[in-house]
């Protein structure tokens, strides 16, 4: 009756109240949701909050991992009351971990196809690799971020025969950024950042496209209210001139589990990835992709757009993997 009513104590109070090796175990689950929790709150509260929360938001589907081993140790240790606190939040998990964002089939005719590639170079170290790519890709458009003047000079170089229009922000190491273009450009003012986003509006057969290149700062320590601001100045530019079709493309140094990310897709935007089914696919870090990353590059579109073979290319000297995507645009009838 004495090692019953023991019994019961150790699996009914807190892990205070178990044996050694149940405590220990009880106390390290208790820890690890106590860190996966604080950043589960914030995606819930759709805040991106401060370092290091947004920095983890951006691996939010590998926080699996440690609510799993959690979860265990919960079981191990007779953890009731933790374990319901780990079901809870691996619910939470998989609910986020569903893309995020509208999909549907834009209104009226089809009235031209274009294929869209972006790549951030790494401060211009993977411009070969990258020139490579577009001549077997052959992109309409082909936005590029760190372009420093050595890889501007080798784009100009071997690629300005199929790309004779351009809309640039020149600037050494992560400062500049170019969009090549096979059809007319205009520039456009673009969005004023530390980093180069230049903008333009093509003209496509007679239809004019907006195009904006995004690159934000990355959320590093003591720069996340950067961070923050230029996210909200690409979404500012993304719901201006609604009327003309928009291709947002770059490095947007966020993925859907950020806040500030999801803003931009609320302007109304579809994440071209989404469209075609290939949302998830990691193309940060490129060297531990697709195995551990997470995907920060993208394609945006406005609703006069559908995407199709929306695809991750893997290319030399960057960290980064290239996004391509097939758009065809709709006349909005």
């Amino acid at each position: 009756m004495d090692t019953a009513a023991a019994e019961w104590t150790a699996t009914a109070d807190g892990p205070e109240h178990r044996p050694p090796g149940r405590r220990l175990g009880a106390w390290c689950a208790g820890l690890l949701l106590a860190g996966v929790s604080l950043i589960v709150g914030f995606r819930t509260a759709g805040s991106d909050g401060v370092t290091p929360v947004p920095q983890v938001l951006a691996f939010l589907p590998w926080l699996l991992a440690p609510t799993a081993l959690a979860l265990l140790l919960t079981l191990l240790s007779r953890w009731w009351l933790g374990t319901l606190w780990g079901v809870v939040v691996l619910g939470l998990l998989a609910w986020f971990i569903e893309p995020y964002g509208k999909t549907g089939d834009p209104a009226g005719r089809p009235v031209a196809e274009l294929r869209v590639l972006t790549s951030n170079v790494e401060f211009g170290q993977g411009t070969g690799s990258l020139v490579a790519a577009v001549r077997r890709e052959k992109p309409d458009f082909v936005f590029v971020q760190e372009c420093e003047y050595t890889c501007d000079a080798r784009l100009k170089a071997d690629l300005s025969r199929d790309y004779p229009h351009r809309s640039a922000v020149e600037g050494g190491g992560s400062e500049g950024s170019v969009i090549l273009s096979r059809h007319p450009l205009r520039p456009t003012e673009g969005v004023r950042a530390t980093m180069g986003m230049p903008g333009a509006i093509a003209d496509v057969d007679g239809h004019p496209v907006r195009l904006q290149l995004a690159h934000p700062m990355p959320p590093l320590p003591g720069q996340v209210d950067l961070w923050n601001r230029e996210l909200d100045a690409v979404r500012d530019a993304a719901a201006t001139d609604r009327g003309t079709p928009l291709v947002l493309a770059g490095d947007f140094n966020a993925s859907q589990d950020h806040a500030a990310f999801r803003r931009i897709l609320d302007t109304g935007l579809y994440d071209a990835a989404r469209l075609d089914g290939a949302d998830r696919t990691a193309t940060w870090p490129a060297p531990t992709a697709p195995t551990f990353g997470t995907q920060i590059d993208h394609v945006l579109v406005s609703e006069e757009f559908a995407a199709d073979r929306t695809r991750v290319l893997d290319l030399a000297d960057t960290d980064h993997r290239a996004v391509v995507t097939d758009l065809t645009l709709h006349d909005g009838g």
